[in-house]
This record gives C-alpha cells, structure tokens and sequence, in this order.
C-alpha cells in the first residue's frame, strides 16, 4: 500500500490509546471494507505532524481487486491520507524489513508565508550553506548516528548507511535531503537542528564531528520542528512485488 498523508492533524503513524493516528484510520477503512479486522504494517514510524509523500505498508487479504479497494478506501478516508496505489506482493514481502533504502526530506523557509504553515519550518536566521553541505559529507562517511537518536530507543545498534546528504537553497527554500538504508528514531530532525547550528556558525565543523565521535545525544543540536519533516520515499527490491 502505497501511501500519502499531511501530518498536521495527526498523532503520528502509530496507532496509540485516546489519539488520531494515520495507521488506525486506514485499519477502520480496511476493516468496513473487507469485513473483518486488517492489521497493516508501515515502512516506518512518523511522529506527530511529520508528512509522508510516500509511506508503504502491507498487510494480509484474501484475494482482491486492488485498485477497486484503493478507489473504495480513498472515498472514506479523511482528506489528509491518500491511498496511491495498492499492490501484490511475495508472502514473505514486509514493509519494514523489505525496504532498501529510505529518503526524507526538510522543507525551511526564510520569508514569512501564510501557505507554509504547518508544511515547512519558518526560520529567518542567515545560513552558511557551503560549510553545511560540509559537514554533510562528514554525514554521509560516518555510521554510528547515537548522538543524533532518541535515548532509550530499543535497538540492537546505531549503525546507518548514509546515501546521500545535501542541502539545497532556491531562494528564501531550503531542502534538507537525506537517504539511508534504516534512520533511528529522532535522527533526521536532530541531524538538521545540529547542521542549522554549523550553518550559523555556532558549531565548528571539528565540534560536528566531535559530536559524531561523542554517542551523546546532548551534545547534538536541538530537534527541528516536525511540520517541516516529510518522508518522501521508501524503495523495495523489484522481486517482492507480483504485479
């Protein structure tokens, strides 16, 4: 299940008790629709007002006609999650551990706009974008990314294949755009608050590496707002799918 959402309005992809997640929405569409309760699995968690351009995820069904349900469950869904497409795959195809690579992207703006809001973080401080696409290829030559995840996140390591790493300035935009085979939790957001800090000068990039060498999530920079996060793709082997 290829999908689409704006995050706004949402606690994140995960369903939770007493809150309005993307995952429990589309499981209630799947469930009227398929007359029976449809656990779905998703590439991965987003947190509250983080977007998706694309999320995948999969589930189990008896045989269907996929584009008539991806049709049938877009007109009962809200108008913040799209269903693109859904398609068959291998029994042993997992949403998750099936993906290849993932990219996200982090969408700031430097001139006030009304349209913006809530999709793009709205910081007006100057950036040096050369030192940052520095220490982006710092980035994308390191593995461990401890400093940059949530603490107590349950993992077995801290380890990531980082590639690609830029950012890209049209204007008064700005485009964080980072691809790895997994991220950890927080990493993204963390990663673009710490470049924000060299981008103004307010980090070496001896102290970014520095933090790199640390593991210690304290000394990276601060957790950028989650409106401007989007995940934007999620990529699979061609051999999991059957159509």
């Amino acid at each position: 299940m290829d999908i689409t959402y704006r995050g706004t309005h949402f606690s994140g992809w995960q369903t939770q008790p007493n809150a309005i997640t993307i995952q429990e929405e589309i499981e209630k569409g799947l469930q009227f629709l398929l007359k029976k309760k449809t656990p779905i699995t998703g590439s991965g968690r987003t947190d509250a007002g983080v977007h998706a351009i694309q999320q995948v995820a999969h589930f189990d069904a008896d045989s269907i006609n996929t584009s008539q349900l991806a049709h049938k469950l877009n007109a009962l869904l809200v108008k913040d999650i799209a269903i693109n497409k859904i398609t068959t795959a291998q029994t042993e195809a997992h949403a998750r551990f099936s993906a290849a690579s993932r990219k996200y992207h982090y969408r700031l703006h430097q001139t006030k706009d009304p349209f913006k809001e809530g999709e793009s973080y709205y910081f007006t401080p100057e950036l040096n974008i050369e030192e940052i696409n520095r220490a982006c290829e710092i980035i994308k030559n390191w593995q461990n990314f401890e400093c940059f995840s949530k603490v107590h996140t349950e993992v077995n390591h801290f380890n990531c294949d980082i590639y690609e790493a830029k950012w890209v300035q049209v204007k008064s935009n700005h485009l964080f755009i980072i691809k790895a085979n997994r991220f950890l939790r927080g990493m993204v957001r963390a990663i673009t608050g710490t470049l924000i800090d060299v981008g103004r000068g307010k980090t070496t990039l001896a102290e970014f590496r520095e933090i790199l060498e640390s593991n210690d999530r304290k000394r990276a920079g601060r957790a950028v707002p989650a409106k401007g996060l989007y995940l934007q793709e999620v990529n699979y082997p061609d051999e999991i799918y059957l159509d």
